[in-house]
């Protein structure tokens, strides 16, 4: 094959959306959002969301995006086409995904009924993606301030974006701060 037709046959290929690396495709929904089938189906009642999280033993994730977010389709793309992620998250979560700059009436875990912008300004979600982790003893917690125990606060490479879900899962998070949870890991691998 010479260069003109290695060309050719290149310029086809990319032009067909054929992908050049092995990473899964993914498209917004229209919403603008990308969707995981994991995501729960909620009336966004957060209090009740974590209510029924906590009664499966599980903990509530409320991730933050917005439409055109890079980070949020790389976490897409990257983080949740792992299984070990996604397994994780499944196992121990409930994740309800809400609009940064959305209009969806959401019920606080105050029971303050705001749209989902004045929700994430309320929580001081300033980007995205931002994910506020509440752990299952939380539920019937009024504040979500005190209620929340970690927030990944942008895009994560998936080793800290699973290690910070183990920390609220194992609730390590209660006893020392995340970096030293990470040294400790680090520590552990290197051993």
């Amino acid at each position: 094959m010479d260069r003109r037709q290695l060309m050719t046959w290149g310029a086809v290929l990319l032009a067909s959306g054929w992908p050049l690396r092995g990473r899964a495709q993914i498209e917004p929904s229209d919403d603008g959002l990308y969707k995981q089938p994991f995501f729960l189906d909620s009336f966004l009642e957060l209090g009740d969301d974590l209510q029924q999280a906590a009664s499966e033993g599980k903990g509530l994730v409320v991730l933050f995006e917005q439409r055109g977010c890079p980070y949020c389709r790389e976490m897409h793309l990257v983080n949740f086409a792992r299984p070990e992620i996604t397994d994780y998250l499944q196992a121990h979560f409930q994740v309800v995904q809400l609009d940064l700059w959305g209009s969806r009436a959401v019920l606080d875990l105050d029971g303050e009924e705001l749209e989902e912008r004045d929700l994430a300004r309320k929580w001081y979600v300033n980007f995205t993606p931002t994910q506020v982790i509440f752990p299952a003893d939380a539920a019937g917690s009024a504040d979500a301030r005190t209620a929340e125990a970690f927030r990944l606060p942008g895009y994560f490479k998936p080793f800290h974006h699973l290690s910070a879900l183990e920390y609220v899962a194992e609730g390590a998070w209660r006893d020392q701060p995340f970096q030293r949870y990470l040294q400790d890991k680090f520590a552990e691998l290197q051993a």
